[in-house]
């Protein structure tokens, strides 16, 4: 694999981009675990988990292998590395190994059952080469299983409402500038078949309601993503004030009287050839 294949993670890693991804990942971990669960992964599997942020995707996967199994979770910021060894030691988790790595310089010695991960291809430069490197760890038969965006959904049925859907628009717009694959998800059928794997099994599934978390979460992104937006000059003007974005964000849903979408989640598993 090229030194070249990872970008920097778009949305940066401050304290404040962790506590975001770790109320994202309450959401998602339903809908991960069940696509786990569909892949294979189960009781006494070593699962590599790649990009493994603050642990969320380790955490799970740790519980369905159980204490007979093992996780080894690589991710190259050392602060973040730091946060998920204690987020998974105050859960009582003992089966997780977490490693401060570069994808591109992983390496190891014994096979593993399955390779995981949540938005991590999308911010690849070449997905299919990733995606080709990782299947060669694992044993024949292993399962490839990932989970990837798609923002189509998430912009058609944010328009009615014009705040949420400026946030979303200015969000999708900094991804497209800084190269982020947005629409990874539903490609993820290509990038399996032209990295070799069996042509996946794939489920597209999306959150929608009302409450403020969501509104919380589209805030929260837009101040993670500012420093690109800036680099962009993406104009902030339809969105106001920074301060009070999130509490009108909140007013507009709540008058509405209808629901808002997260990101659509795009699973996409296979199983590399079988010797």
């Amino acid at each position: 694999m090229s030194a070249q294949t990872r970008r920097e993670y778009h949305l940066g890693n401050t304290d404040a981009e962790h506590e975001r991804l770790i109320r994202q990942a309450e959401w998602l971990a339903p809908m991960t675990e069940q696509f786990f669960r569909e892949a294979g992964i189960g009781t006494g599997q070593r699962v590599l988990d790649v990009g493994s942020g603050v642990g969320d995707v380790a955490m799970i996967a740790a519980r369905l292998v159980g204490p007979s199994g093992e996780v080894v979770a690589i991710e190259r910021d050392g602060r973040t590395v730091r946060r998920a060894r204690e987020r998974a030691k105050d859960a009582g988790i003992r089966n997780i190994h977490f490693a401060q790595i570069d994808i591109d310089d992983f390496v190891s010695d014994t096979l593993f059952d399955a390779v995981v991960g949540r938005y991590i291809l999308q911010f690849m430069t070449d997905p299919v080469a990733v995606l080709s490197s990782l299947a060669a760890c694992l044993r024949p038969g292993g399962v490839v299983a990932f989970q990837e965006g798609s923002w189509l959904p998430f912009i058609a049925l944010s328009w009615h409402l014009p705040l949420y859907s400026a946030c979303v628009s200015l969000l999708h717009e900094a991804g497209a500038r800084s190269g982020v694959k947005l629409e990874l998800g539903p490609a993820l059928h290509k990038v399996y078949v032209d990295a070799g794997l069996p042509a996946p099994d794939m489920r597209l599934e999306m959150k929608l309601g009302c409450e403020p978390g969501y509104t919380r979460l589209l805030s929260d992104a837009i101040r993670s993503v500012l420093p690109h937006i800036k680099e962009h000059g993406l104009p902030l003007d339809a969105i106001g004030e920074l301060e009070t974005l999130q509490q009108r964000l909140q007013d507009e849903v709540a008058h509405s009287n209808t629901v808002v979408p997260w990101i659509a989640l795009v699973g996409a598993w296979s199983r590399t050839p079988a010797a």
